[in-house]
Protein backbone atom coordinates (compact mmCIF):
# COMPACT_ATOMS: atom_id res chain seq x y z
CA UNK A 1 0.00 0.00 0.00
CA UNK A 2 1.10 2.99 -1.31
CA UNK A 3 1.72 6.15 1.72
CA UNK A 4 -0.85 8.85 1.85
CA UNK A 5 -0.76 12.58 0.95
CA UNK A 6 -1.83 13.36 4.33
CA UNK A 7 -2.46 11.81 7.58
CA UNK A 8 -4.42 12.73 10.72
CA UNK A 9 -2.64 11.04 13.73
CA UNK A 10 -4.49 12.79 16.78
CA UNK A 11 -7.78 12.62 15.82
CA UNK A 12 -9.72 14.92 18.15
CA UNK A 13 -13.04 14.53 16.09
CA UNK A 14 -14.05 12.10 13.49
CA UNK A 15 -18.21 12.95 12.97
CA UNK A 16 -20.32 11.18 10.31
CA UNK A 17 -23.05 14.18 9.10
CA UNK A 18 -25.49 14.79 7.28
CA UNK A 19 -26.70 18.60 5.47
CA UNK A 20 -30.53 19.20 4.13
CA UNK A 21 -33.78 17.50 4.35
CA UNK A 22 -34.42 13.37 4.63
CA UNK A 23 -34.53 12.88 0.81
CA UNK A 24 -32.43 15.36 -0.05
CA UNK A 25 -29.80 14.83 2.43
CA UNK A 26 -26.16 15.29 1.68
CA UNK A 27 -23.73 13.14 3.56
CA UNK A 28 -19.86 13.80 4.74
CA UNK A 29 -17.04 13.18 7.56
CA UNK A 30 -15.96 15.78 9.48
CA UNK A 31 -12.59 15.18 10.52
CA UNK A 32 -10.14 17.46 13.05
CA UNK A 33 -6.90 16.58 14.21
CA UNK A 34 -4.45 19.39 15.61
CA UNK A 35 -4.53 22.67 13.77
CA UNK A 36 -6.02 20.68 10.31
CA UNK A 37 -9.39 19.49 9.63
CA UNK A 38 -11.12 17.75 6.51
CA UNK A 39 -14.59 17.37 4.81
CA UNK A 40 -14.99 14.25 3.10
CA UNK A 41 -18.30 14.03 1.04
CA UNK A 42 -19.84 10.91 0.16
CA UNK A 43 -22.80 8.86 -0.72
CA UNK A 44 -24.89 7.42 2.00
CA UNK A 45 -24.69 3.77 0.59
CA UNK A 46 -20.77 4.57 1.44
CA UNK A 47 -21.34 5.80 4.75
CA UNK A 48 -23.47 2.87 5.65
CA UNK A 49 -20.88 0.39 4.49
CA UNK A 50 -17.92 1.88 5.96
CA UNK A 51 -20.07 1.35 9.15
CA UNK A 52 -20.98 -2.03 8.79
CA UNK A 53 -17.32 -2.53 7.92
CA UNK A 54 -16.31 -1.06 10.84
CA UNK A 55 -19.00 -3.35 12.90
CA UNK A 56 -17.38 -6.46 11.05
CA UNK A 57 -13.40 -5.50 11.49
CA UNK A 58 -13.85 -4.87 15.21
CA UNK A 59 -16.24 -8.71 15.70
CA UNK A 60 -12.85 -10.19 14.37
CA UNK A 61 -10.08 -8.54 16.23
CA UNK A 62 -9.26 -9.44 19.90
CA UNK A 63 -10.45 -6.88 22.33
CA UNK A 64 -7.86 -5.13 23.33
CA UNK A 65 -6.90 -4.48 19.69
CA UNK A 66 -6.42 -0.51 18.83
CA UNK A 67 -6.67 0.47 22.97
CA UNK A 68 -3.11 1.29 23.56
CA UNK A 69 -1.76 2.06 20.26
CA UNK A 70 -0.06 4.89 19.05
CA UNK A 71 1.15 7.27 15.75
CA UNK A 72 4.37 8.86 15.83
CA UNK A 73 3.41 12.54 15.76
CA UNK A 74 5.98 13.13 12.37
CA UNK A 75 3.75 11.96 10.35
CA UNK A 76 0.79 14.34 11.01
CA UNK A 77 -0.12 16.65 8.53
CA UNK A 78 1.05 20.17 8.79
CA UNK A 79 -0.89 23.03 10.85
CA UNK A 80 -3.71 24.44 9.25
CA UNK A 81 -4.40 22.06 6.33
CA UNK A 82 -7.50 22.33 5.25
CA UNK A 83 -9.10 19.67 3.03
CA UNK A 84 -12.44 19.07 1.10
CA UNK A 85 -12.96 16.58 -1.26
CA UNK A 86 -15.57 13.73 -2.94
CA UNK A 87 -14.56 10.61 -1.52
CA UNK A 88 -14.20 8.17 -4.93
CA UNK A 89 -12.57 5.26 -2.89
CA UNK A 90 -12.53 4.02 0.94
CA UNK A 91 -10.26 1.99 2.49
CA UNK A 92 -10.17 0.49 6.16
CA UNK A 93 -7.47 -0.89 8.22
CA UNK A 94 -5.99 -2.37 11.50
CA UNK A 95 -2.39 -1.97 11.69
CA UNK A 96 -1.30 -4.58 13.79
CA UNK A 97 2.44 -3.15 14.30
CA UNK A 98 0.69 -0.16 16.40
CA UNK A 99 -2.98 -1.49 16.96
CA UNK A 100 -4.37 1.48 15.48
CA UNK A 101 -7.33 1.76 12.89
CA UNK A 102 -7.47 3.45 10.07
CA UNK A 103 -9.23 5.16 7.33
CA UNK A 104 -8.09 5.90 3.65
CA UNK A 105 -9.93 7.98 1.72
CA UNK A 106 -9.40 8.53 -1.99
CA UNK A 107 -10.57 11.82 -3.77
CA UNK A 108 -12.51 11.13 -6.52
CA UNK A 109 -10.86 13.71 -9.26
CA UNK A 110 -7.53 12.75 -8.45
CA UNK A 111 -6.06 11.36 -11.21
CA UNK A 112 -3.29 9.43 -9.08
CA UNK A 113 -5.24 6.79 -7.39
CA UNK A 114 -1.95 5.09 -5.94
CA UNK A 115 -1.66 6.83 -2.87
CA UNK A 116 -4.99 8.05 -0.61
CA UNK A 117 -5.49 11.95 -0.38
CA UNK A 118 -5.43 11.29 3.20
CA UNK A 119 -5.46 8.41 5.72
CA UNK A 120 -7.39 9.23 9.76
CA UNK A 121 -5.57 7.23 12.65
CA UNK A 122 -7.72 6.33 14.98
CA UNK A 123 -8.22 3.91 18.07
CA UNK A 124 -11.10 1.50 18.89
CA UNK A 125 -13.22 3.82 20.82
CA UNK A 126 -12.99 6.44 18.22
CA UNK A 127 -13.70 3.82 15.51
CA UNK A 128 -16.61 2.03 17.83
CA UNK A 129 -18.21 6.08 18.74
CA UNK A 130 -18.14 6.74 14.51
CA UNK A 131 -19.52 3.56 13.88
CA UNK A 132 -22.41 3.87 15.99
CA UNK A 133 -23.48 7.52 15.05
CA UNK A 134 -23.16 6.83 11.14
CA UNK A 135 -25.79 4.24 11.59
CA UNK A 136 -28.05 6.73 13.13
CA UNK A 137 -27.30 9.42 10.57
CA UNK A 138 -28.34 6.51 8.05
CA UNK A 139 -31.23 5.56 9.98
CA UNK A 140 -32.56 9.26 10.16
CA UNK A 141 -33.87 9.49 6.61
CA UNK A 142 -37.29 8.81 5.22
CA UNK A 143 -39.17 5.62 6.94
CA UNK A 144 -38.70 2.84 4.32
CA UNK A 145 -41.95 1.25 2.83
CA UNK A 146 -42.92 -1.84 4.25
CA UNK A 147 -43.53 -4.24 1.00
CA UNK A 148 -40.85 -2.75 -1.00
CA UNK A 149 -38.07 -1.23 1.11
CA UNK A 150 -37.54 1.88 -0.94
CA UNK A 151 -38.24 5.35 0.75
CA UNK A 152 -41.66 7.27 1.24
CA UNK A 153 -41.77 10.71 0.43
CA UNK A 154 -44.19 12.76 3.52
CA UNK A 155 -46.82 12.43 0.56
CA UNK A 156 -46.31 8.95 0.28
CA UNK A 157 -44.95 6.66 -2.52
CA UNK A 158 -47.05 4.60 -5.30
CA UNK A 159 -45.22 1.01 -4.06
CA UNK A 160 -44.82 -1.12 -7.24
CA UNK A 161 -45.65 -4.61 -5.78
CA UNK A 162 -48.84 -3.21 -5.09
CA UNK A 163 -48.94 -2.44 -9.06
CA UNK A 164 -49.74 1.32 -7.72
CA UNK A 165 -53.61 0.72 -6.45
CA UNK A 166 -52.52 1.84 -3.34
CA UNK A 167 -50.58 4.93 -1.60
CA UNK A 168 -48.25 4.09 0.98
CA UNK A 169 -47.92 6.93 3.52
CA UNK A 170 -45.36 7.07 6.80
CA UNK A 171 -48.44 5.79 8.63
CA UNK A 172 -49.48 2.68 7.23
Amino acid sequence: MADPKLEFTHLSRLVPDSVGEPGKRTFRILADSESSNAVLWLEKEHLLELALGIQQLIANLPENAGRDGSIPPERQAPGLTRLEFRIGKLALGHDGNNGMFLIDAYDFEDADQESATIRIWMDREQLETFSDEALQVCAAGRPLCPLCDRPIDPSGHACPRVNGHAKITESD
